[in-house]
């Protein structure tokens, strides 16, 4: 099968790394891709947020299968564009991914679901907002309604900073905080059968101990030994597969990857929010543990026949994913800079192995960083604590100018 996946990102580079290893995946496309993925699929230029030139594309490179990874794409609607040209694709419509898109339309299709969540307000002014902080007080949770690529949400405990975010977005969604440790369970569903993954836990925070501002991610690991084994089942029976019989019901069913964040509070399990994609960099290290082929898996939910696919594989271990940003980042990233140690970096044995975010090859080949989270540094092992020593280990060769990472990803469990 000629596989066209869309996307540039470390989450990009982990779903191809998985497919190039699917010996029923015979071609490999990646558009735009980076110089990481560059070396495992033939990579094509292409604004991914253009669904008719995606859609082009597609037709062109002959792709019998697509996979949609980044959200904004989602949200404009490219699955529709592929699909309205015979394609298969994996990825929501345009409106089954406002579940992602718009916060205020997640809290109604969780509401109508009974899916259990955080009491919030939607404001969209600076009086609302006011209103609304005071109700919950401290620590105040306001969250842009729509799409900020993974930093759009602010959990402070100042009223000042909080006010400041809501002003700053044009609809704000304030709620409750919810105590407890987070966390990330992937589902992929045809729009009636729902397939959880194995759950995982990001770091959010810039910093070490959870310090500075939010971003995208700054390492994960899975499986999670703290978490109570009967957490995959109860938040398929009270979450996953109701947000999905609901978005069915409503004549926008959702074909996918729905993917919960989930708090784990003292009154039981709460949905904090709900992605239409793979996570980055959960799924660095959830699809390192897949032993299912992953291709196969994604084509059964994108063509209706997810009921009729064998019960998922998994590899015994774990793994543990070190996101390496750029200098600045999150806040003004700077970029341009050589990366080194990428070959040193590599285990031969495959036990450690780096995934491109932002970057780029200059034209004899170095490879340059070009965006905030450059790389993400995977490894696994036996346990976690292996996995963490070998990603560190691996993370330890790699020379990036001004760059930073957490030095605890994956310490306390």
């Amino acid at each position: 099968m000629k596989v066209l996946v869309i996307g540039g990102g470390a989450r990009e580079h982990a779903l191809c790394r998985a497919l190039s290893l699917d010996p029923d995946v015979t071609e490999l496309f990646c558009a735009p891709g980076n110089a990481g993925i560059a070396q495992i699929a033939r990579t094509h230029p292409v604004d991914p947020l253009d669904g008719t030139a995606v859609a082009d594309l597609a037709v062109a490179l002959g792709a019998e299968f697509v996979i949609v990874g980044p959200e904004a794409p989602l949200v404009a609607g490219v699955s529709d564009a592929v699909r309205g040209r015979g394609i298969p694709v994996f990825g929501p419509s345009g409106e089954a991914a406002r579940l992602e898109g718009s916060k205020a339309f997640a809290k109604d299709v969780m509401a109508a679901a009974g899916v259990p969540t955080a009491r919030s307000y939607l404001c969209t002014d600076a009086a609302e907002a006011a209103e609304a902080l005071d109700a919950f007080g401290a620590p105040y949770v306001v969250k842009d309604d729509g799409l900020a690529a993974g930093k759009g949400v602010v959990v402070t405990a100042d009223l000042q900073v909080a006010l400041d975010h809501a002003a700053s977005c044009d609809r704000v969604v304030i709620e409750e905080y919810l105590d407890g440790p987070e966390v990330s369970l992937f589902a992929v569903t045809d729009g009636v059968t729902v397939v959880p993954l194995q759950p995982a836990q990001d770091f959010k925070r810039a910093y070490d101990g959870d310090e500075g501002p939010n971003t995208g991610g700054m390492g994960a690991y899975s499986p999670l030994p703290w978490a109570d084994p009967k957490l995959v089942d109860e938040v398929l029976e009270t979450v996953l597969q109701p947000t999905v019989d609901e978005l069915r019901r409503r004549g926008t069913p959702f074909s996918g990857l729905l993917y919960a964040g989930l708090a784990i509070t003292a009154r039981g399990v709460r949905v904090i929010e709900f992605n239409a994609r793979f996570g980055d960099p959960e799924t660095q290290v959830v699809l390192a543990r897949l032993k299912t082929p992953l291709n196969g898996f994604l084509y059964a939910a994108a063509t209706g026949c997810l009921a009729d696919f064998p019960g998922l594989r998994w590899r015994e271990g774990a793994a543990v994913t070190v996101v390496i940003a750029a200098e600045g980042y999150p806040e003004s990233p700077r970029g341009g800079d050589p990366v080194t140690g990428l070959a040193e970096a590599e285990a031969e044995d495959g036990t450690a192995y780096v995934l491109h975010a932002g970057t780029r090859a200059d034209a004899d080949g170095t490879v340059l960083s070009a965006g905030g989270r450059v790389l993400s540094v995977t490894a696994t092992g036996k346990d976690i604590p292996q996995a963490r020593e070998r990603a560190y280990a691996a993370t330890a060769r790699i020379g990036l100018k001004g760059s930073h990472h957490r030095g605890d990803i994956a310490a306390k469990l």
